[in-house]
């Protein structure tokens, strides 16, 4: 996997345990919005 592609993205949520956000699975969302979301963890 690619760093900083989309998948690579929804690996390292999961290993902050998000796997759903506002009741979506994280694989819904656009990369720059997973990028926001992991840069808040």
């Amino acid at each position: 996997m690619h760093y900083a592609s989309k998948g690579w993205y929804v690996e390292q949520l999961k290993k902050h345990d998000v796997r759903y956000i506002e009741g979506r699975k994280t694989e819904k969302f656009k990369k720059h919005v997973l990028a926001a979301l992991l840069e808040k963890q």
